[in-house]
């Protein structure tokens, strides 16, 4: 495992060390103006010599033709590809670290597929993985229809990276059908792609607060081996009201929806580890989800047997298993990477985000934010100002090479996907990465065993 101190002080430095190599260059560049005017005139030379050897053999309407070919043509046979933006023509990679691959699951229920497909568009980038799962409560026609549009989008065929999970799983809100429903995108996700580096899980409630562009920039600097997950010892009233009550979550054997059943009898805190809770929200390793799905211990199937009977288990599977691992519990950040309004003192749910939290959410650096309203305007907002995406299409990324002249959507056309321009969200991230990371936050933070 990387060591996760030495890791840290990267963060703080390695991000900046691209800022200081441009000072680096600016200085040379301005110790050598002198070589300006020589090169410019080498090159005027040289393309007058040029012209005139082309106009030998063609006309020049054929000499500008095939100049035009030399510089516009592409390997792909679309014409449209020779007409691109300037705004948005790619810039090979500078040889910073590889982004990395997120692989997300997007959830709903009934009435949900615009929602989930809109979340789709504001969260896409073709480098990453997703899996959608509508639960069985929808109806099939609207299953169908969120498929039918996974299934018509050019997009999505061309990078094969969408899937919507056919054979729903019915979800029990304060149940173990959740944890179920996680881990069965998570074992589609593992068998679909060999790549990717952290899995998040989403609901239809959710939105993206910055770009995937500025969230890949971020990440790409970071450790692989660290899971944010917000988590706690201290259960304080939720030992009496969720560990020791005995549910049965009727999801788990009924194919229709229901509230769990609670048992008469009541049980004792376990010895054989110890709770964690937290924020069902999660942003974990490739690795510590293979150790959760198939892993060498038996850990994580006890576990999981034990939150079957518990009430709001999502909120303290992962992070039991996670805290009571030792290969694990150095790599927890203490975050779930959501912006969340709760009431004081905490209800069973979130507040409701609107417009008069835009303020809050949009400088908090985090990259998500929850739960808002069905098309509630705050959403047109973020679009707008902090996506930077219209209606009905894409957030633009650096993988997006199309032409946006005449309202054209520029990310009709894909481009490399590793080609990423970050903004301003992640200069906002990064601050919330420095933060969370600092020595002062990070290990103090990690696992702890409230007495």
């Amino acid at each position: 495992m990387q060591d996760i101190n030495s890791a840290c002080i990267r963060v703080h430095g390695t991000i900046k060390v691209s800022r200081l190599l441009t000072g680096i260059k600016r200085f040379t560049i301005m110790e050598r103006k002198w070589l300006l005017p020589l090169v410019a005139s080498s090159l005027i030379s040289i393309s007058l010599f040029l012209l005139a050897t082309l106009s030998l053999g063609a006309s020049s309407q054929g000499a500008r033709s095939s100049l035009f070919n030399v510089f516009s043509s592409k390997k792909g046979d679309h014409p449209q590809e020779m007409y691109v933006d300037s705004k948005l023509v790619q810039i090979p990679p500078s040889g910073g670290p590889a982004p990395p691959i997120l692989a997300y699951l997007i959830s709903g229920t009934k009435g949900d597929g615009n929602r989930m497909r809109r979340a789709l568009q504001a969260l896409y980038h073709p480098r990453n993985q997703y899996v959608l799962h509508l639960d069985l409560e929808a109806p099939p026609r609207e299953r169908i229809e969120l498929a039918r549009y996974v299934r018509m989008e050019p997009t999505f065929l061309e990078a094969g990276n969408v899937y919507v999970i056919g054979k729903a799983n019915l979800v029990t809100y304060r149940g173990p059908t959740m944890i179920a429903c996680t881990l069965h995108a998570a074992a589609i996700l593992l068998r679909r792609s060999k790549d990717w580096d952290w899995f998040i899980n989403l609901s239809a409630s959710d939105y993206p607060l910055i770009t995937q562009d500025d969230l890949l920039h971020v990440l790409s600097y970071l450790p692989r081996d660290l899971n944010f997950i917000e988590h706690t010892s201290d259960i304080g009233w939720k030992e009496f009201q969720r560990a020791k009550p005995i549910i049965m979550d009727p999801g788990l054997y009924m194919s229709k929806k229901s509230d769990v059943f609670w048992a008469t009898q009541r049980r004792a805190v376990p010895n054989a580890f110890r709770l964690f809770t937290g924020s069902a929200w999660i942003t974990l390793t490739r690795s510590f989800i293979e150790f959760c799905v198939w892993g060498w211990d038996n850990l994580p199937r006890t576990v999981l047997m034990y939150y079957t009977n518990f009430i709001s288990s999502p909120e303290g599977y992962f992070h039991t298993v996670i805290c009571n691992t030792r290969e694990y519990l150095n790599t927890t950040v203490n975050h779930d990477l959501h912006y969340i309004a709760w009431d004081n003192p905490p209800k069973q749910h979130p507040l409701t985000l609107g417009l008069a939290d835009f303020q809050n959410m949009s400088q908090s650096g985090a990259p998500f934010a929850r739960k808002f309203e069905k098309d509630d305007k705050v959403l047109d907002k973020i679009d707008k100002e902090l996506l930077g995406r219209e209606e009905g299409r894409f957030t633009p990324g650096g993988w997006c090479v199309g032409n946006s002249d005449s309202g054209k959507d520029p990310c009709a056309i894909m481009g490399d996907s590793s080609v990423i321009r970050p903004g301003l969200g992640a200069k906002k991230f990064e601050s919330l990465i420095v933060k969370l990371l600092s020595p002062n936050a990070f290990r103090s933070s990690q696992c702890v065993a409230h007495s």
